[in-house]
């Protein structure tokens, strides 16, 4: 596995220029309370360029003009503490997962650095500064980078986020596969939600369902809260509370994903709970499968990310204009607000741009959506698709999600 992760640092270092240091840290988990932590998070992007799933490692990279230095900062093992709290890494056993040869204890790091600035007069450090909310927490990267300014102000800091949101953003054939593993592990989590869906099962027994399934075929965990939002909580987007009884007649939107080796599935499925839609719910579900497959019919290389949205709305306004639900276009934000596709990947809202063309390699969801909150109504249907040379592969074809699929099933045939 560490040509992949190899293959990845050299991609990034050939976005730098000679002379250039790259430094990623690995992160921590917060405290929570008292003594205790949350569960720690890798940093994505140490992920992406070390393979190491540890907390507080460092990895650092110099460009010059011949070669790439590449060192990796792991924690010392220290029986005393790995007693109470599990092992550490070894450095054997960090160069076997990273490929990485240059294996130094994190006590060496600043004084490292400090001799690397002054003998290779270093100008430019790259680091992955990301912002996604002016009030975040800031990051290791952000403390770091204050701490060289104010030693080293002749020093210009840049944010390497870009470049790793550039290759993130086109996955090769091994992060394919951990994905589609991902997605297989999800459709089993369905399959068994489906065998004890029905009325007055607790939203909370569905979510413990897919948890457990997917967790005893291999998965990491779920890749993001499960949203198991019956009836009137349906319109609800990032409904997670997940807490009441389910009603005969109800529909359940299931948003759900397993994890497998970091990467991620995103899956939704909209649920009868008594085991067959109504008439009206048909044709609400009918609309959204539609303007799903109009948004797949139109993934391909060189098709715009941005004008997967304008598909998705003109086929459900047609829709719904048809049932007479709506009749100017302006409406359709009442029923339809948020985009059809997002990247998918390492993180569930992977890394990688919502504008321009779209090119062989990436993974997309299409999630269309209608929310009929007068009539407790909400419905979503997701896939995971993969651009191709030739179109598009839909990832989670398997899973069944026309209503006479879903019936079927839910019908014991």
């Amino acid at each position: 596995m560490n040509t992949f992760f190899t293959r990845n640092r050299s991609k990034f270092a050939a976005h730098m220029e000679s002379g250039d240091f790259a430094v990623f840290f690995a992160g921590s988990a917060p405290k929570s309370t008292a003594d205790a932590h949350y569960s720690f998070l890798q940093n994505k992007n140490f992920y992406y360029l070390t393979g190491c799933k540890q907390e507080h490692f460092i990895l650092t990279l110099h460009k010059n003009d011949t070669s790439v230095e590449t060192t990796l900062y792991i924690e010392k093992p220290d029986y005393d503490i790995e007693k109470w709290i599990g092992r550490k890494l070894t450095r054997e056993q960090a160069k076997d997962i990273s490929g990485i040869d240059n294996i130094h204890f994190l006590s060496a790091f600043e004084s490292n650095m400090t001799r690397f600035i002054y003998d290779n007069k270093i100008k430019r450090i790259l680091l992955d500064l990301e912002k996604l909310d002016w009030n975040a927490h800031d990051a290791d990267s952000d403390r770091f980078a204050r701490d060289i300014l104010k030693r080293y102000p002749f020093i210009q800091i840049l944010t390497a986020h870009p470049i790793l949101s550039q290759l993130r953003m086109i996955k090769d054939s091994f992060e394919i596969e951990q994905i589609e593993k991902a997605v297989e592990m999800t459709k089993d989590g369905l399959d068994a939600i489906l065998k004890i869906l029905k009325p007055d099962v607790f939203e909370y027994q569905l979510d413990a369902t897919f948890s457990h399934s997917i967790r005893m075929a291999g998965a990491d965990g779920i890749s993001f809260p499960t949203i198991a939002a019956s009836g009137e909580d349906g319109v609800i987007l990032h409904y997670v509370e997940n807490a009441k009884p389910m009603k005969d007649g109800d529909l359940v939107l299931l948003d759900l994903g397993a994890q497998y080796q970091q990467y991620a599935a995103d899956i939704s499925r909209t649920y009868p709970v008594g085991g067959r839609f109504s008439e009206r719910q048909k044709t609400l579900y009918n609309s959204v499968l539609k303007a799903q497959n109009a948004v797949i019919d139109a993934i391909k290389p060189g098709f715009l990310f941005e004008d997967l949205n304008k598909v998705c709305q003109e086929s459900l306004f047609n829709s719904l204009k048809e049932i007479g639900l709506i009749e100017k276009k302006e409406e359709l934000s009442k029923y339809y607000y948020h985009g059809v596709s997002h990247h998918l990947g390492l993180d569930v809202h992977d890394l990688g741009n919502r504008t321009g063309a779209l090119e062989p390699g990436m993974v997309l969801t299409v999630e269309p959506g209608l929310y009929v909150a007068e009539e407790n109504i909400g419905i979503r249907i997701e896939e995971d698709v993969l651009v191709t040379e030739e179109g598009n592969r839909v990832l989670s074809i398997g899973i069944p999600k026309t209503v006479e699929e879903i019936e079927a099933v839910m019908s014991g045939k």
